[in-house]
């Protein structure tokens, strides 16, 4: 089936899917800019962010499929750590996790037209990664300011996979936890890879499943046996072919 509807179906995703990437991407962060000066920034990151995942995963289209979401309580925040496989995680955690989510990305980011402006007025937290000490002292700050209910969000994997399988994690995600006495919030990511590989422009409709497991306490543990529990949660919600 896949093969028959492929070549038929990129000249959809190129002449009318990806134009309108672009423009919805410039106009909810547009709107972000505006209703986060005029009401407040957690409003309009939470409803803008969802809403600009909902709508392009609508538009792709893709099937979502949401297990644990009681597991995601609003009034906590948390470190949230996920495995990456595709652009479209992006997509599936902003628009099904229910949490005001602020993700930590390279300060170069900022200076993209539009949406780095967005991202900044969303709350989003611009590090350079070249230097520990500022990224760290950067993520304090901006956890000092944050409401209740938020979202941290890292990939620990540091790239996106291109197998499907958990790649080794970094350890920053497990630190901020601890540092901050924070909960962490796994979450598995199933199929967005068969949506769009990692590294590639082969996009095809699909169906994808986001798995939000349990918060694993940080209190009184290291940063291994942090990183070994999270590590089981996320590979638990894995396919048995790639665990």
């Amino acid at each position: 089936m896949k093969a028959i509807f492929f070549w038929p179906y990129q000249l959809y995703a190129w002449l009318i899917f990806l134009p309108l990437v672009i423009v919805l991407t410039l106009l909810f962060s547009m709107l972000t800019v505006i209703f986060a000066t005029l009401i407040n920034p957690e409003w309009a990151s939470r409803v803008f962010a969802a809403t600009w995942g909902r709508v392009l995963a609508y538009l792709t289209p893709v099937s979502v499929t949401v297990e644990g979401a009681e597991n995601a309580r609003r009034e906590q925040s948390y470190v949230v750590v996920s495995n990456h496989q595709s652009q479209y995680d992006i997509l599936l955690i902003y628009g099904w996790l229910k949490l005001d989510l602020k993700w930590v990305m390279k300060k170069e980011l900022r200076k993209i037209p539009g949406i780095g402006i967005g991202c900044e007025k969303a709350g989003h937290i611009f590090v350079d990664r070249r230097d520990p000490k500022q990224a760290r002292k950067a993520i304090r700050e901006a956890i000092d300011h944050l409401s209740r209910g938020v979202g941290i969000l890292f990939f620990p994997e540091g790239t996106r996979s291109r197998d499907g399988r958990l790649l080794s994690f970094k350890k920053g995600a497990f630190r901020l936890a601890i540092d901050q006495e924070l909960p962490l919030l796994p979450v598995t990511l199933v199929g967005t890879r068969n949506v769009l590989p990692a590294k590639s422009l082969r996009l095809f409709p699909g169906s994808i499943k986001m798995v939000i497991h349990p918060e694993i306490e940080s209190h009184g543990k290291s940063v291994e046996q942090l990183t070994e529990e999270t590590r089981a949660a996320i590979t638990s919600g894995m396919p048995p072919e790639l665990r």
